[in-house]
């Protein structure tokens, strides 16, 4: 079984053990042996590293990593330091500047989200290089699924980002009745002017988590 981390583990224990993972553990040996993949298989989990899931606040959910080279850290939508900020990220910026006048940074590694209790999971962690949406379909939606029911069930006063077709489908996993779920078009290109610019779910996220007494997220610290 992979270690993340003793809380995790015991946490997803059912699922490491399931016959799902044993195959995608499998596919994931012959695609690391044969084809560039990506993030690194040390980084796969990176998400739930650097986000325990005690501190858990924000879940932001992505759909499978950045699949060109340096891009993908095992964070949805975080690239390392020293790496061009990708599109979508851009966007996010833009959109967060708007909301609260902050001020984008040069770097679009977002470990300071993750570290405040932003897990920042996509729902299909591996890609091989180039070819967006390669590991779909393997197992992995049925691991992050769990996850995500995992946090709805056994947490309250969770903020679900749900941006885009994709991360919008898992809102039948999570119990709204104990957690608040934000919703719009995803921030790429492609759809952000359809309603994720204007949204206000930064705000809108530290409203809540100030209203169920937690401490909100500082976006700003990255």
């Amino acid at each position: 079984m992979y270690k993340i981390t003793k809380e995790w583990d015991e946490l997803l224990f059912d699922e490491f053990s399931s016959e799902n993972y044993k195959a995608l553990r499998e596919f994931l040996k012959k695609e690391y042996s044969t084809c560039t993949v990506y993030p690194s298989m040390y980084d796969i989990f990176n998400s739930m590293k650097y986000t325990s899931f005690s501190d858990l606040k924000v879940v932001l959910l992505g759909q499978d990593p950045y699949h060109n080279e340096g891009q993908a850290m095992g964070l949805s939508f975080s690239v390392p330091d020293g790496v061009q900020i990708p599109p979508s990220l851009t966007n996010m910026y833009k959109e967060l500047h708007n909301e609260t006048g902050f001020i984008p940074p040069k770097s679009g590694n977002l470990i300071g989200w993750a570290k405040q209790g932003v897990l920042l999971l996509n729902t299909v962690l591996t890609v091989r290089a180039h070819q967006a949406n390669s590991h779909k379909g393997q197992g992995w939606e049925k691991f992050t699924d769990s996850i995500i029911k995992k946090i709805s069930d056994k947490k309250q006063g969770v903020v679900f980002l749900l941006w885009g077709g994709n991360a919008r489908s898992k809102k039948p996993l999570i119990d709204k009745t104990k957690h608040l779920v934000l919703e719009c078009a995803h921030p790429s290109p492609l759809s952000a002017y359809n309603g994720f610019f204007g949204c206000g779910h930064f705000v809108k996220t530290n409203e809540y988590l100030t209203s169920v007494g937690k401490t909100p997220i500082d976006w700003s610290d990255l």
